[in-house]
């Protein structure tokens, strides 16, 4: 080897070997720099050959600091008359050894970044993709060179070796059982750092026969799970990992390693095949529980809820086999697949910061995906993007491929039109490794690596763990009819746990007694369990006759006791003037070296008018309020969404950005030496992806306001997988509790169908055993009161804000601080005239559409009409309503008003839950847009004319 202290084998050497040496040009590069830094800073020999060629090029080694543009690394080996195509002095006249030393130099880089394409991954041997060119040939070189020495470089390290050995080389570290793409990576000290990770070996590290055991053990293990579960319950779905059996071993060493960086939390999201293994023999569920749950032991409990097994997760403290204790958290997931992602990042980023864990050095994700599902899901791309985004890093997540080679009956040629499943991930600054799933040492030192570059870098990394699927897609699936080729291999494919016992056997690490005493001793263990759950469903089976009668699978109570009602719990949201509008001051004061815009500075103008009672108080100084004295009151803020620190509608300002120099102020900086951390994140162009993150985040920060932000509020379609799957149902499924606050801008102002309606109606379709809260708040208090109650009080479930629009300046959406001071969120705000005995008719309404008719009603003098606004459409009670409507005389005509569709908005869930006669007492019926397919219509004049007529028919239609 040729270190840096020594450019040559020998102080002897010939000048025609530092000649060649020179061919190495980053090596040479690198030393030349110190060289020009400091010329003592270089060996002697190499100090030497330097002046030699500052001389040639007519330099002195004293002039070289001054002048060194003119003497540029390259120069050195070319002639100095001009002539840059000529050879280096010193070797003129061997042009053949120039030749051989160039083609070496491709080919080192053309196994380096094309290698992995000729890798022995797939077990089954079934790839027909051709192999990339990497023949002597392609370089310029043939047969006759092998026996030439040349030299090779690996970092700061060089050595002069056959060309046949470069090549044998070569061929055994980029082409086996690994596959190392890394050159798409721009920055080359990262690239050079895995070139010393993977060329520093000539072959996979001989393990420990410790750990060779361990890799056996979790080999038997996961094997004879699946076997058990098989035979026990036929024809049960499970989605069996047999064929990716190398998921277990690999996840075991993961956490294993994990722990041995001091990680002490790992958050795992996975896909539904092999999560039954994960949850026993990674996260070490109790199998007696699982079995249960194919016993359907304790099914009164979900009649009505719940979920299938094999979606559920489970969290439990271990101690790895290293001795390290680690918390590691399985989450739930739908049948949605790669939606989990960004959840599982936002559940860590949450204990991260709840533990203060600014570095993101102490927890780690971990995500599993399918190969199909990860080429083919866009909720990809968004959680890469989200890997170095400030308000979303998690200090490096590791993603794992269970490349099944299939997607549930598709062939690869048919589910990508890439080469590799993982070639969206190319996207970002990070290596893939592609290794064999027949091959347990290899995953070892690719699992190795990759945690050694997660924990330098703190970014992502990616191992695509290629396998196959020894079954169909589930047990009732026949995978022959769509590919028979494939699972005619598959048929005569050796398990893994069984190829890698003969390697052992072979190689004289473990003997058979031990590997059978393995599996033995953990079928016994299963055997146990399984006895356990079938006694837990026997003794279910014997309970008394009529047991079951007080599960009726609702969770609504039959009668309703407002005393008790969570749902109606009303915690002290109130703030004092006086400290209101001290935090307003704060609020809009800057550092005096702060240099706002003019704008900005009347904002913040106004913002002290409100605190001297000058001014009524806004939307968004009402929003500023809430988070602020939440804040001061040890509650951490986060909100996110697509520009959300300006806000859409240029109404919430707070970051500001200097105007001489762009440095930022967040405006919630500096309130109180105790407040807790107040953060508002600009997200990437994004909803699904986000909006998981958030939710993931409010799962596990309780004491946290965590809302997400619509640019618009019908932008919330792009992740109704999320609100659908997670938000709305995760209580009933999974028993998960969110406290997730969604602002969605909502309102009719004629700027068409894609920015009028949030969909108001398709959550209240969600609505359902009290699961969500939907809110339209129509005044700056009610607003400051209901993201105040949304902390303050205990029952914790997501809450839907439609918020405004052009309500965020109307001169009468405004509200007084002494409405801070005094009031609380009012679900329905009664009408407020004198003399209610003298009402023709009763309109209720809901949000921006209020101040219309009031505007209406004032303008045409129409004081007999009485308008109700609904603020909380659900949960609302019958007892909230009644109490409203009791001043009123029985059969006064009840109109629901609404500038939504009358197939959309409110209306179609207040029809199913009162019917044509509310309380038997008032007559009701609608007054809306005719049914439409579309949410609003794209012109202004004709929004204008429909606002007008919904106007005269709210007030004079019988």
């Amino acid at each position: 080897m040729i270190s840096e202290s020594s450019p040559r084998q020998a102080n002897t050497a010939s000048a025609d070997e530092v000649d060649l040496a020179c061919y190495n040009a980053s090596y040479v590069e690198q030393l030349l720099l110190k060289y020009l830094d400091d010329p003592n800073g270089v060996p002697e020999n190499w100090r030497d050959f330097f002046d030699q060629q500052a001389a040639e090029n007519g330099i002195s080694a004293t002039e070289l600091g001054s002048r060194a543009p003119s003497f540029q690394p390259r120069s050195i080996f070319r002639e100095s008359g001009g002539d840059f195509t000529a050879p280096v002095s010193g070797v003129r006249g061997n042009v053949k050894l120039q030749k051989v030393q160039y083609g070496a130099d491709q080919l080192v880089n053309g196994y380096r970044s094309r290698g992995h394409y000729n890798a022995q991954l797939d077990p089954l041997r079934l790839n027909k993709q051709v192999r990339t060119p990497l023949s002597l040939e392609s370089f310029g070189l043939t047969k006759s060179d092998l026996e030439e020495r040349v030299y090779y470089t690996c970092g700061e390290q060089i050595e002069q070796i056959p060309l046949r050995e470069l090549v044998q080389r070569l061929e055994g570290l980029y082409c086996k059982h690994i596959g190392y793409q890394f050159t798409h990576i721009d920055e080359l000290s990262v690239q050079q750092w895995l070139i010393d990770r993977i060329e520093r070996q000539s072959h996979i590290k001989e393990l420990p026969n410790a750990v060779q055991k361990q890799i056996l053990q979790r080999l038997t293990e996961a094997t004879v799970f699946e076997e058990f579960v098989r035979k026990k319950y036929v024809g049960a779905k499970t989605f069996s990992l047999f064929g990716s059996e190398m998921l277990i071993p690999m996840l075991d060493l993961l956490v294993d390693r994990a722990a041995s960086n001091n990680v002490r939390e790992v958050v795992l999201g996975m896909p539904h095949r092999g999560r039954l293994n994960v949850l026993t023999n990674i996260i070490g569920q109790a199998p007696r529980e699982l079995f249960a749950q194919f016993n359907d032991v304790d099914f009164h409990q979900f009649i009505g809820g719940g979920d299938v097994k094999y979606h559920l997760g489970n969290s439990v403290d271990k101690v790895t086999t290293s001795g390290n204790e680690v918390h590691l958290s399985l989450s739930f997931n739908p049948s949605h697949l790669e939606f989990i992602n960004t959840v599982v990042l936002g559940r860590l980023r949450a204990k991260q910061d709840r533990t203060g864990d600014v570095n993101r050095r102490k927890g780690m994700a971990v995500l599993i995906h399918g190969d199909a599902a990860f080429i083919g899901e866009g909720i990809v791309q968004e959680t890469l993007n989200l890997s170095q985004l400030e308000g979303y890093k998690v200090g490096g997540t590791v993603h794992v491929i269970v490349n099944n080679q299939i997607g549930f009956t598709t062939s690869v040629d048919q589910s990508r039109s890439t080469r590799y499943c993982t070639d969206i991930a190319r996207m970002l600054q990070i290596p893939i490794f592609h290794v064999s799933g027949d091959d347990p040492e290899a995953v070892a030192d690719v699992v190795s690596m990759a945690m050694d570059f997660r924990e330098k870098f703190q970014r992502d990394v990616i191992i695509d763990l290629v396998c196959y699927r020894r079954l169909g897609h589930n047990e009732a699936d026949e995978p022959s009819f769509t590919q028979p080729m494939m699972y005619k291999a598959i048929d005569k494919q050796t398990p893994i746990r069984d190829s890698y016992l003969e390697r052992l056997i072979e190689q004289k690490r473990i003997s058979t007694e031990e590997a059978n005493k393995m599996s033995d001793d953990y079928q016994e263990f299963l055997k146990g369990e399984y006895d356990i759950a079938q006694e837990m469903k026997e003794r279910s089976l014997r309970r008394p006759e009529g047991v079951w009668e007080e599960f009726d699978g609702g969770l609504e109570p039959t009668a309703e006791d407002p005393e008790h009602d969570p749902a109606d719990e009303c915690p002290e949201t109130r703030i004092p003037v006086d400290r209101s509008a001290e935090i307003l001051r704060m609020l809009a004061s800057v550092p005096e070296d702060f240099h706002r815009n003019r704008k900005l500075s009347r904002i913040a103008d106004q913002r002290k008018e409100m605190a001297n009672g000058e001014r009524l108080l806004d939307w968004s100084s009402a929003e500023a309020l809430a988070f602020a004295t939440l804040s001061m009151e040890g509650h951490r803020i986060r909100l996110s969404g697509q520009d959300c620190q300006r806000g859409t509608f240029n109404q919430r300002h707070s970051v500001l950005h200097d105007i001489n120099d762009g440095h930022e102020h967040s405006i919630f900086s500096n309130l109180s030496p105790k407040q807790a951390p107040v953060e508002i994140v600009n997200s990437p162009l994004s909803e699904a992806g986000v909006l998981g993150f958030d939710y993931g985040y409010s799962l596990d920060y309780p004491n946290a306001l965590v809302a997400w932000e619509a640019q618009f509020g019908d932008f919330s379609n792009a992740a109704q997988v999320i609100i659908d799957q997670f938000m709305a149902s995760a209580e009933d499924k999974w028993r998960r509790l969110s406290g997730l606050v969604l602002l969605l801008p909502h309102g009719y102002e004629g700027q068409g169908p894609e920015h009028s309606s949030a969909r108001l109606e398709r959550f209240l379709w969600l609505a359902a055993e009290d699961n969500i809260q939907v809110a339209i708040p129509t005044t700056p208090a009610q607003y400051f009161h209901v993201l105040r109650r949304q902390m303050k009080r205990s029952w914790k479930k997501p809450l839907i804000l439609f918020t405004p629009k052009s309500l965020l300046r109307h001169p009468s959406a405004v509200s007084s601080l002494e409405e801070l001071a005094s009031n609380k969120f009012e679900r329905i705000i009664k009408d407020n005239r004198d003399n209610p005995e003298k009402t023709s008719r009763v309109i209720m309404c809901s949000g921006k559409v209020y101040y219309d008719l009031a505007h209406y009603r004032e303008e045409h003098q129409r004081h007999d009409v009485a308008i109700i606004r609904v603020e909380q459409p659900y949960p609302l009670k019958n007892h909230t309503v009644q109490a409203v409507l009791d001043q009123y005389e029985d059969g006064v005509p009840l109109y629901w008003v609404q500038e939504e569709p009358d197939n959309m908005g409110v209306w179609p869930y207040w029809k199913l839950r009162y019917g044509h006669r509310m309380f038997e007492r008032f007559p009701l019926s609608v007054i809306a847009r005719e049914t439409s397919s579309s949410p609003a219509t794209g012109s202004k004049a004709a929004h204008e004319f429909e606002q007008q007529q919904l106007l005269e028919r709210a007030f004079n239609e019988t």
